[in-house]
């Protein structure tokens, strides 16, 4: 579908909407009319009344008669006030006064609302408020308008809390019009269907709009087929609605043109359900009860192929193919339209295009079940039995998400035992226990706490007990013995009275929180509003002829595939394995980028990386390659060097390239990083990249925005140019890419792609490979991307009346925050958000603590964090907030997070409607003085910095960021600032790497040595400018720290050696009886200091460490950071013009003592690793130079590492290194290193001689061999792992090669 054909169905769609609802609401634009003053008397009524003055009927607002309103005869909450509104109307508000003149009134109160004055149910806002606030006082009006509507003939006010000085009284209004209502009743055998006019009818459209109200949880609603499979049913399911829609497009697996919605929960409640679905080409609306759920189909076509008929409330044709049940709808409809037209009403009236199977009313029958909630632990039912029967029996239907709970109790007759009933994980466990006997234990079956009604019967008597749920028979029943047992005279349902009562009612049991219907105690059916009006039993804390259960996790608060579970108060949800953490999986556990990951100290490797946070996209596995800046890796499936010939603009070689991540996830990355590039190399021998003639491309790539791309590697979008093309460098200068020369002969446009909205490559389009000896090969390297744009973004807030603004912040059920500070300020306010009464606000409150204050209905709460140290530190410190529908957080830097949960069933909506303040308030006051980095709103970052550019007072940017991050920088490694971040300076560490933390090692060779000169000879020392000129000339070294690792099994052996002119050393040697021996000759005239550590052998093949620190004539030693010994030199107390530092062998001579020049005869086998002189790291001046260094290298010492590559470590070098070479050069990863050249020389003309011919054969072998050679040296730099299409490419590649390198050899 295009996307302008794709953008007039959503405005049809939209539309469709709007019309429908209207339709839903039947009722005219103005419904807000008062309903009760034209009703009489008869039509209120109550739970009791406190004389005939404060009777129901003078519950009229704004009415003095009477007493001036009811109250009732004793203030309780198990009172009501209840109006008939004469017929079912469309109720849109309700206004509340108290009692005239009077000290009475209702300070919160719930509504509920009944068709025909049964099966109650409860108003609720919000899906989760259940009460209204009422009056302050007797006069004023408290109004509040009911969204969504209620469509009822019968309302019920129940007073919660009154004032306490006074008594309930109350006086209402309820304001609403006239509801257009049609229906039908449909037995469960009955079905209608409708055969309607091709010629009106849309293929690419359906909307259908009804009502329903059933009792039984399966049945389908609706069902329309076709030809080819293709369908589209509304079934109820477990009091479930599912929409079904199968494309039956054979090119779509059967997963992806099966469409499977579900909504709704407890849809078999006998209570009205509205359902809206739009079908507009690939489009799917699927609305129930004011939940949508869109969808977009999958596959080419825009439209269902079916049947031109429906059927209503079971499928009429039997006999066609379905893969699902077929029980009927059982139930009432409303108000069923399919395309506009009214199916009801053509019922009614006989029309033709209606088939009635079965038999149909156009009334709604009103099954008189009685239901009961308890809603809470402390909720009982006491009834009374018959006393001394020889059989206790009970029966009746429950419905609970809790796995725990009482459900019965009754005493036996004459003994003091009992029967139990209850719930126990989910199962039901039946239990009879007698004094002096073991109790009788039945258990049922699979878990029954999942919502459902589940009937069960339950008895016993002398030999036998048993129990049935849901017509099955539990597990064998035992025998109870040859005594009798008598039935006791009380049964209790759900819980069990207080101690107090002297019931013996086993009340260590937690109380049944949910529903029950049709009790009956020996088969006498329980007359529940008999309980109500207090004729029958006793009872505490129920609802009486209403089940309040809801489905808490309708709607899926558990972001991010959390999987949601339920009791009867909350829900709970399960994040395992969801790479997201929290009350409602909305915190991603992985962080957005490799550059966070870096600035934690990670090093590379792979790692999970989420891009927007706690956005929808789900976290992807990238490689992190740790250098200067972090770049993040992500491969495809396309690496290989593909070979192409035959392709013609008629059969085009299409290459497509399928990322390790979604490209919404790609998108996100690009986007949020600093630069991306991707190497495209592309080969090419006859084989055109652009048509010379008319300049029609000839092969072409497409990226994520899937146009066209015709310039290549290198060069800029829309410039239809190659590398050499914008270089000035291609092999013929008429063309701007070497293949476009045409030649007959390997050549090659090589580059990476950089323009960041193309990337990345998708796919590559090669058409000019079909003449003769024409041929093309490709090559596309991973995406490659560093930095986060968003980390270092940042802003100084320079005065406390500054701040910044953004566009409302939108979190109405989930709403996180995260930023930096720091600053010196005592206090000041970091963000705020306005609402007409909901706000958020993050501060700054003291010097050590942060508080997160919010309003969203249920009053301002207040969550802080205390710090020990101050957060005015001028350190950047971390804050992160959080606030669902279950709980509030806050955590700052790695201090305990603190959390507030939110009021049960409280307001859950934060609703905002101000702009979002940055660094200060809507007030100008209590601003916020320093800097705030990197600020995210439910994962999208804001741009500080571009807002900051055009805010007076505020500075985009913002320094100082070495003071928090510099403690990154390990050994020696300076922080040095940059504008955004910061980088570490290994120039005078041992240490290289991104945080100066990868030691430089060397393998030392038998006779090998490094040796660093800090000058050739005395009389330069004061001309030099180098890093070692601190050492020369006349200065006095009074001070060295000396560092260093190694490795090694040979002694003697010499590890360092540092000499002067004036004939002073010092030496670290391994003795030849192993132990570890430091030798300071400090005057030339005495012998020198010897420090000795032989508390094991030194050369037993394990790193060992050492640091010598000498401050004039004391010395410190610590050897593997345990043995530590500090001494004072008699030898001396400051060297004298250093003049070289030897690794390994001593080459000259030296006057040296005995051990020192035997050590330093042997030099050194091993490793050495990570060597520190003060200053200078000899290793790293030898292996890494990075400007000329007065060092030189003997022998063979080669870079190695220490440390034994094994272990976790091991993986982490070889991942680093596979990825190390992204940032080459295109030539260091071409097959070839020039253009390749493939020419038939004739050669067999040119030689007299066939031995002459045999030995330029053998000529060129060699040389070919040795080309091979050096190929294979240079590309084992890149990539251990060769393809063999690869290989055998760039084996013939560089075979031309070498024979167009030797032309001269063939000749002479």
């Amino acid at each position: 579908m295009g996307s302008v054909t794709g953008a007039v169905l959503k405005l049809i769609l939209l539309i469709s909407t709007l019309s429908w609802n209207r339709v839903l609401s039947g009722n005219s634009y103005d419904c807000d009319e008062p309903l009760v003053p034209a009703l009489p008397q008869a039509s209120f009524s109550s739970s009791s009344e406190l004389s005939s003055s404060h009777g129901p009927g003078f519950a009229r607002l704004n009415r003095r008669d009477g007493a001036g309103g009811w109250s009732p005869l004793v203030s309780n909450k198990y009172q009501w006030l209840q109006v008939d509104i004469g017929e079912r109307m469309e109720v849109t508000a309700i206004a509340t006064q108290g009692g005239y003149g009077s000290s009475n009134w209702v300070t919160s109160y719930l509504l509920m609302f009944s068709d025909s004055g049964r099966n109650w149910k409860l108003y609720r806002q919000e899906d989760s408020i259940w009460g209204f606030s009422g009056n302050t006082n007797a006069d004023s009006v408290v109004y509040y308008r009911l969204q969504p509507s209620i469509k009822a003939k019968f309302l019920r006010f129940i007073p919660l809390e009154w004032n306490p000085k006074g008594r309930i009284g109350l006086r209402i209004e309820v304001f609403g019009c006239a509801y257009r209502s049609e229906v039908i009743d449909l037995d469960g055998r009955s079905s209608l269907l409708y055969k309607f006019d091709k010629k009106s009818l849309s293929p690419i459209k359906d909307i259908i709009s009804l009502k329903f109200k059933t009792m039984k949880s399966d049945g389908i609603l609706l069902h329309r087929d076709g030809q080819h499979g293709d369908h589209l049913t509304l079934e109820l399911r477990r009091g479930r609605l599912f929409l079904l829609i199968n494309s039956g497009e054979a090119k779509l697996p059967s997963s992806q043109s099966l469409v499977n919605l579900s909504l709704g929960s407890l849809l078999d409640d006998q209570h009205w359900h509205s359902v809206l679905i739009q079908h507009l080409g690939k489009q799917v609306n699927f609305t129930v009860d004011g939940h949508s759920h869109r969808f977009q189909m999958q596959g080419e076509l825009t439209y269902l192929d079916l049947d031109y008929e429906i059927s209503f409330g079971g499928i009429s044709a039997p006999e066609k193919s379905v893969s699902f049940s077929q029980k009927n709808f059982h139930g009432c409809l409303e108000n069923l339209y399919y395309d506009g037209v009214d199916i009801i009403d053509l019922t009614r009236g006989h029309n033709p295009q209606i088939i009635t199977t079965g038999n149909v009313s156009f009334s709604c029958s009103q099954p008189q079940l009685v239901p009961v909630t308890f809603p809470s632990s402390r909720s009982y039912l006491a009834l009374p039995g018959t006393s001394g029967e020889d059989v206790v029996s009970a029966a009746f239907q429950f419905r609970t998400w809790n796995n725990e709970g009482l459900l019965l109790f009754t005493e036996l007759h004459l003994v003091s035992g009992g029967l139990l009933l209850f719930l126990n994980d989910g199962k039901l466990r039946l239990n009879l226990f007698q004094p002096g006997r073991l109790p009788s234990d039945l258990t049922a079956g699979p878990a029954v706490n999942d919502g459902q009604w589940h009937s069960i019967t339950v008895s016993a008597r002398r030999n036998h007990l048993s129990m049935t749920v849901d017509g099955q028979l539990a597990s064998a029943a035992p025998s109870l013995g040859p005594e009798q047992i008598y039935s006791g005279d009380t049964y209790y349902f759900g819980g069990c009275p207080d101690t107090s009562s002297g019931s013996r009612c086993d009340s260590s049991l937690a109380g049944f929180q949910g529903c029950m219907r049709l009790l009956s105690i020996h088969d006498n059916m329980v007359d529940l509003i008999a309980v109500q009006q207090g004729a029958l039993g006793n009872f505490s804390d129920l609802q009486i002829d209403s089940c309040g259960i809801t489905d808490r996790c309708l709607p899926n608060y558990c972001e991010h595939g959390g999987e949601c579970s339920q009791s009867w108060s909350t829900f709970h949800c399960d994040c395992a394995n969801t790479g997201y953490s929290g009350a409602t999986c909305h915190n991603s556990v992985h962080e957005r980028s490799c550059e966070v990951y870096k600035h934690r100290g990670n090093t590379s490797g792979f790692y999970y990386v989420d891009s927007d946070g706690s956005g929808p996209l789900r976290p992807f596995l990238a490689y992190c390659n740790m250098t200067e800046t972090a770049w993040t890796v992500l491969q495809h499936n396309g690496s290989d060097l593909t070979r192409v010939m035959g392709a013609h603009p008629e059969s085009p070689h299409v290459g497509v390239f399928e990322y390790t991540a979604s490209m919404d996830q790609l998108q996100a990355t690009i986007n949020l990083a600093e630069h991306c590039e991707q190497e495209l190399a592309y080969y090419c021998r006859k084989s055109r990249l652009v048509n010379k003639q008319d300049g029609t491309p000839l092969s072409w790539w497409v990226g994520r925005t899937k146009e066209m791309q015709t310039y290549w590697g290198g060069s800029m979008p829309d410039s239809k140019q190659c590398t050499c093309g914008f270089q000035g460098t291609c092999i013929d200068s008429q063309f701007y890419c070497n293949c476009d020369a045409d030649r007959n002969e390997w050549t090659n446009d090589t580059g990476f792609l950089s323009y960041k909205e193309h990337l990345p490559v998708t796919k590559i389009v090669i058409t000019d490979t079909g003449r003769p000896h024409s041929e093309a090969a490709y090559k596309l390297g991973p995406l490659l991307c560093r930095g986060d744009r968003s980390f270092w973004n940042s802003a100084s807030f320079n005065t406390e009346a500054s701040y910044l603004h953004f566009p409302t912040f939108h979190g109405e059920l989930s709403a996180d925050v995260s930023f930096f500070f720091k600053t010196t300020a005592s206090s000041g306010v970091f963000l705020e958000n306005l609402g007409i009464t909901d706000f958020i606000r993050i501060e700054l409150r003291s010097p050590v603590e942060v508080t997160f204050s919010f309003d969203v209905g249920n009053g301002p709460f207040e969550i802080s964090v205390r710090s020990p140290t101050h957060f005015n530190d001028n350190q950047w410190h971390h804050v992160r907030v959080e606030r669902n529908v279950k709980e509030a957080s806050i955590g700052v830097d790695q201090l305990s997070r603190k959390t507030q949960p939110a009021p049960a069933d409280g307001h859950a909506l934060l609703q905002l409607n101000s702009q979002l303040f940055v660094g200060g308030t809507a007030t100008r006051q209590r601003g916020f003085l320093g800097c705030i980095r990197s600020l995210q709103l439910n994962g999208l970052a804001l741009d500080l910095e571009d807002r900051a550019t055009v805010t007076p007072g505020v500075e985009p940017g913002c320094g100082g960021h070495c003071g928090s991050y510099g403690k990154l920088c390990r050994h020696g490694g300076k922080c040095r600032e940059k504008p955004s971040g910061f980088s570490c300076d290994c120039t005078f560490s041992a240490y290289t790497g991104p945080f100066c933390s990868n030691e430089i090692s060397a393998y030392f060779g038998s006779g090998s040595s490094v040796i660093y000169n800090f000058q050739e000879n005395y009389s330069l020392s004061k001309n030099s400018s180098s890093h070692a000129a601190s050492f020369h000339g006349d200065m006095k070294l009074s001070r060295e720290v000396i560092k260093f690792s190694f490795r090694t099994t040979r002694t003697p052996s010499l590890l360092l050696y540092l000499s002067s002119f004036y004939k002073e050393y010092l030496s670290v040697i391994i003795a030849k009886n192993g132990s570890l021996q430091i030798r300071y000759k400090l005057n030339r005239q005495t012998e020198p200091d010897v420090l000795s550590f032989d508390f094991k052998n030194m050369a037993d093949g394990q790193l060992h460490g050492v640091k010598i620190d000498r401050e004039e004539g004391e010395v410190f030693v610590e050897v593997d950071e345990s043995a530590r010994r500090q001494v004072h030199l008699s030898s001396g107390r400051e060297f004298s013009a250093v003049k070289s530092l030897v690794l390994g062998r001593i080459l000259e001579h030296s006057d040296v003592d005995q051990e020192t020049a035997l050590a330093g005869a042997h030099g050194f086998l091993g490793c050495l690793s990570a060597v520190q002189f003060s200053h200078v790291a000899p290793l790293k001046a030898a292996l890494h130079p990075s400007h000329p260094a007065p060092v030189i290298v003997k022998g063979h010492v080669t870079e190695s590492s220490c440390v034994a590559q094994t272990g976790p470590d091991a993986t982490s070098r070889e991942r680093t290194h596979s990825f190390a070479d992204h940032s080459g050069t295109a030539d260091d990863r071409e097959p070839t290193a020039n253009a390749i050249r493939r020419d038939s020389a004739v050669i067999g003309g040119l030689i007299a001689v066939v031995v002459f011919i045999l030995l330029c054969i053998a000529a060129i072998a060699v040389r070919i061999y040795q080309q091979k050679r050096l190929y294979k040296r240079n590309e084992a730099k890149r990539s251990e792992n060769v393809d063999s299409a690869e290989a055998v490419l760039k084996s013939e590649l560089n075979v031309q090669h070498a024979i167009y390198e030797n032309h001269k050899e063939y000749f002479f």
